[in-house]
């Protein structure tokens, strides 16, 4: 019965033993709470805005090139429907009543638009060799040239050449056509 007595004891203890093991494990631990320590002031760095979006320029330049080429065009066109050939007789170099009445309109067009130039193009029939219808082209072209000049168109906006019977506008061989070709023609430039 002794044994017995220190049996239950020893149980006693071995229980309360356990019991406040488990009691203090169970126990609620406090939490250490760490409060974030506030980071360290960095100096601001100056930072540099974003780069802007470069627009890429050149196409609206050539866009402007093309539009301002375009109204180049537009004028030269215009101009050129307003100017009219002259016509010379067979032989001749010297201006008609006609010629001079186109070539002050002419000289008129030219004097309302400064910015653009002409090439005077003396023409002549396929009579005659070569060489002298490229001498009368030009005495064509530079009678033209020399009229406007006199009525107020500036020289250095004229050029002349002389095509001779090498660009026939009716390449006809009778009268109507040869009437056609002996002309100066005025080019728009």
């Amino acid at each position: 019965m002794y044994l017995k007595k220190e049996s239950r004891l020893l149980l006693f203890f071995i229980i309360a033993l356990s019991s406040l093991f488990l009691i203090s494990s169970c126990a609620k631990k406090e939490v250490v709470k760490e409060t974030p320590s506030p980071a360290p002031e960095t100096k601001k760095e100056e930072v540099a805005p974003p780069p802007e979006e470069v627009k890429e320029e050149a196409p609206v330049e050539a866009e402007e090139e093309i539009d301002e080429e375009a109204l180049r065009e537009e004028l030269i066109k215009r101009i050129s429907s307003q100017i009219e050939d002259v016509f010379f007789a067979f032989d001749r170099y010297d201006l008609s009543e006609m010629a001079k009445k186109k070539l002050e309109k002419n000289a008129e067009v030219l004097k309302k638009n400064p910015s653009v130039n002409v090439l005077i193009e003396g023409h002549c029939d396929e009579r005659g060799t070569v060489e002298y219808n490229l001498v009368l082209g030009e005495k064509r072209a530079n009678a033209a040239k020399e009229y406007l000049v006199n009525l107020g168109v500036d020289s250095s906006r004229i050029d002349t050449i002389s095509y001779g019977e090498e660009r026939p506008f009716d390449p006809g061989h009778n009268e109507i056509a040869w009437a056609k070709n002996r002309r100066a023609h005025f080019v728009i430039k």
